[in-house]
């Protein structure tokens, strides 16, 4: 698989800019004179958001919809079709080896997630949701609460930082950056996009849980996944412990036809 960041070598520089810029981010955030400015960049972006779900109708729906757990499995079905639709933007051949390197790159984020937790505990930079903390919010799971108990809405979190969802969208988003272009470059950003505003509308999220936490962690992991040798070794072993399996699933008659199967 060609690629400008999938290969042999460490590539430090970009592994430093990574690094340089998580840490700048997460530093603006903590720093109480910048803090004031997030502080407030989160409290209007929940107001813009959240303020028009008062009125009901279309606009509550439509973000109580986007809210539902199952809504979030559909926004990880469509991440995946788009990576593994064959000429979208991997060539068949590339699909399946793209595919493993982007879980290369989201276990990695996932275990950061665990250890960033264990320190945003003890350092005590944990805080609840908007919809928890700002008085007057407009509550989904209120406005709809049949839904809430049968679809599992989602609008408030006692722990909301950093944004777990943000960062699963971003780290997708970041890796096929790489890879796409034109509209198909608009395309994965609006998706992510998409998955990520029913968050910050339903205030679940502040906007820093996703813009600071979120980016922070997916600009760690893409450092160490893409920037380093661990994708190009880790994806090539998963190519060749699955080439079995694939090889097998390629002799029938509608799998075989997969790309991500056949390998073409």
């Amino acid at each position: 698989m060609s690629s400008t960041f999938i290969n042999r070598h460490w590539q430090p520089r970009a592994m430093l800019v990574c690094h340089v810029a998580a840490i700048v981010l997460l530093a603006s955030w903590l720093w109480q004179p910048t803090r004031e400015l997030w502080d407030a960049f989160d409290l209007r972006l929940f107001k813009l958001l959240n303020d028009p779900v008062h009125a009901g109708g279309l606009w509550a729906h439509v973000w109580a919809i986007g809210s539902m757990r199952p809504v979030d499995a559909g926004v990880g079905v469509v991440m995946l079709a788009v990576m593994l639709k064959a000429d979208l933007i991997f060539t068949g051949a590339q699909v399946r080896r793209a595919l493993f390197a982007f879980l290369v790159a989201l276990t990695v984020m996932l275990l950061m997630r665990v250890l960033f937790a264990d320190l945003v505990e003890y350092m005590g930079w944990q805080h609840a949701s908007p919809s928890l903390v700002v008085e007057g919010s407009a509550r989904l799971t209120e406005m709809f609460p049949a839904w809430e108990e049968r679809w599992d809405l989602k609008d408030s979190a006692s722990r909301s930082f950093p944004g777990d969802h943000a960062s699963v969208l971003l780290i997708w988003a970041y890796f096929m950056t790489f890879f796409a272009r034109s509209w198909r470059l608009l395309l994965v950003w609006a998706i992510a996009a998409i998955g990520i505003l029913p968050r910050l509308v339903a205030g679940a999220h502040w906007g820093a849980d996703a813009f600071v936490g979120g980016v922070f962690l997916s600009l760690l992991a893409l450092a160490w996944s893409c920037y380093t040798p661990l994708g190009y070794r880790a994806s090539e072993w998963l190519e060749k412990i699955t080439l079995p399996i694939t090889s097998r699933l390629a002799k029938l008659p509608l799998l075989g036809r997969m790309s991500i199967v056949s390998g073409r």
